[in-house]
């Protein structure tokens, strides 16, 4: 009975994919939380070095700069639920094997780096197949509620394995969190590969090239959404490395180690959580600026470090940035949705995610380094400057300004006029 009234309240839980696609996005954020608190406390506890924190997180995140934009293109050419298979097996082989190494005493740099490495083509080859399954399963009336829903079900799957994850780093060690990381992601492939999607458009046969330029082409063609990933690529460099490198090391220097960040990052989840429910009905009447103002709002992360919060302060701070960044992600997917051809969706969603993170292993590498030269909270102050001046930058772009939402009197024409 209650998912009957469930059903009739959201019509997209009546959708069968969806429903299955729902079940995949509460399983994997959960697993791979216990990557996002494990990965940083074993290396930290193994070498003791924020600069080899930092090689470790480059290495995964730097695979993104080849593999995004070839994932784009196999996700435009076959069903994109099977990449993301092949995305979650890529990851749960990298870190249960990163797992297995910490708990046998046998972990060393250069096996993380190339463990990470790993995790990293998994995580690159995801994102673009991700976007493109969505839209493919849910009817365009459907998009932001089907949004909304599978994006609060995947926050709080994180933030309830962010929390364990924190006392299972604790209580028995990170090679455990590692490890559970791996088997919840196996545990997907069954849900994926059930997923239907019917009247798959393939990409024109024009050979890799060709297919990228044409996605290129698609890409730029969008003011707004270049300027806006333009201005992405700044911020997940410096929040990348004020906030998700130095973090975990002042953590463990001043706020009691592993639990203290695994309760920052559960409360971000838990502001995510909210955030998704308000995105159900919350639809802003500029969304593009309104996605500006919250890229500022993320120097919050390394300047609440900066400044020694006490750790009930960071989580509320944690909280806030999460309902706000989970509005801000809603809207971007619907856009992306909306304005974007769906043969194409895929490599363009693999254009804003190289262009978003591109520069994130140079924050990565570079963020250790530097706090050991000039200090932590120095580092993060600098960081938080440079999130706000990309952030100021891109407000110079008319279109990011005055593009409104089509659900506004007169304006449902504006977002959907160049999709083919």
């Amino acid at each position: 009975m209650l998912w009957r009234a469930l059903a009739r309240r959201f019509p997209v839980l009546a959708i069968r994919d969806f429903r299955l696609l729902l079940a995949d996005r509460l399983l994997a954020p959960a697993a791979f939380a216990f990557s996002l608190v494990g990965v940083s406390f074993a290396v930290l506890d193994i070498t003791g070095s924020t600069a080899d924190l930092s090689y470790v997180l480059a290495a995964q995140i730097a695979p993104s700069l080849v593999f995004t934009l070839i994932s784009g293109v196999i996700a435009d050419r076959i069903p994109p639920q099977r990449v993301i298979v092949a995305a979650n097996v890529m990851i749960a082989v990298g870190e249960g094997t990163f797992g297995i190494l910490v708990l046998t005493g046998q972990a060393v740099l250069w096996q993380m780096i190339v463990l990470e490495t790993l995790t990293g083509v998994g995580m690159a080859v995801f994102w673009p197949a991700s976007q493109a399954l969505l839209p493919k399963i849910v009817p365009d009336t459907l998009l932001q509620q089907a949004n909304a829903i599978s994006r609060l079900a995947m926050n709080g799957a994180q933030m309830g394995g962010a929390a364990v994850a924190g006392v299972v780093v604790a209580a028995v060690g990170p090679g455990w969190a590692l490890s559970v990381c791996g088997v919840g992601l196996l545990g997907t492939i069954p849900m994926l590969l059930a997923i239907r999607v019917t009247g798959h458009e393939r990409a024109r046969d024009a050979g890799m090239l060709g297919e990228l330029r044409d996605g290129w082409s698609e890409f730029v063609s969008h003011t707004w959404l270049w300027a806006i990933v333009a201005q992405f690529g700044v911020i997940m460099m410096a929040w990348y490395g004020g906030f998700q490198v130095l973090g975990p090391a002042v953590a463990k220097a001043h706020l009691g180690g592993s639990a203290a960040w695994g309760a920052i990052a559960a409360a971000e989840a838990l502001g995510l959580i909210i955030g998704g429910v308000l995105s159900l009905r919350f639809t802003p009447s500029r969304p593009m600026l309104f996605v500006v103002c919250i890229g500022a709002a993320m120097a919050i992360s390394p300047l609440s470090l900066a400044m020694h919060w006490p750790l009930p302060a960071l989580c509320l701070a944690a909280v806030f940035l999460g309902v706000i960044m989970e509005i801000m992600m809603v809207q971007w997917s619907v856009a992306l949705a909306r304005n974007v051809p769906p043969g194409k969706l895929a490599r363009v969603s693999a254009y804003d995610a190289l262009g978003s993170v591109m520069a994130m292993p140079l924050g990565a590498l570079v963020a250790g380094p530097i706090a050991a030269k000039v200090g932590l909270s120095a580092t993060q102050y600098g960081a938080a400057a440079l999130i706000v001046a990309a952030s100021a930058l891109t407000l110079l772009s008319r279109e990011v300004r005055t593009m409104r939402s089509p659900v506004d009197a007169g304006t449902a024409g504006e977002l959907s006029e160049t999709r083919a």
